[in-house]
């Protein structure tokens, strides 16, 4: 079964998660967990992960591929993450994956993570909600455009074949 949106790139999670920067014991927030790549990624080092999605079939999915990984610490809520955060508490870290209610989401983070927060945008839009958003809160740290190209056999030889770049945007407490 597809999940549409996803998943995560192999090398966008990768630079993702070093901006992230989880320790052990780490309390972690993915929203718009999709297919759940990033919060089993994020469970092998976290104490904690809330894997949060609005989609029924995107938890399903994500809780599915946590089970067959072996993470009993990943934490699955259906809902809209402006509810769900609400009652999660004290992070030290968020990915975020959706850009659903972003300035929303991006200020209950600001109040509630001590560490980084990651988003990863496709849309110029989203790239724009991010930063200004994260600008206003005084979280701003940087924003990384990734463009990724992958090897494909052609006439013989080698091509690259470009994957649609993604920007990741971070911030976090501390940081204006």
């Amino acid at each position: 079964m597809g999940l549409k949106g996803g998943p995560t790139q192999d090398e966008v999670m990768t630079v993702s998660l070093a901006k992230l920067g989880i320790r052990p014991g780490d309390r972690v927030a993915d929203i718009g967990c999709g297919t759940g790549k990033i919060a089993v990624a994020v469970s092998e080092t976290a104490e904690r992960v809330y894997a949060i999605d609005r989609r029924p079939e995107a938890v399903a999915y994500a809780r599915a591929e946590a089970a067959r990984a072996g993470r009993g610490n990943i934490e699955f809520f259906e809902g809209d993450a402006v509810d769900v955060l609400a009652d999660i508490g004290r992070l030290d870290a968020a990915f975020v994956g959706g850009s659903r209610r972003l300035p929303e989401v991006l200020g209950l983070l600001a109040d509630q993570v001590r560490g980084k927060i990651v988003v990863n945008a496709v849309m110029v839009g989203t790239l724009y909600e991010a930063i200004a958003s994260m600008q206003r809160l005084g979280i701003f740290v940087e924003a990384v455009h990734l463009q990724v190209s992958r090897s494909a056999g052609i006439a013989g030889g080698v091509m690259f074949k470009p994957i649609n770049p993604v920007y990741i945007v971070v911030g976090g407490a501390g940081c204006s």
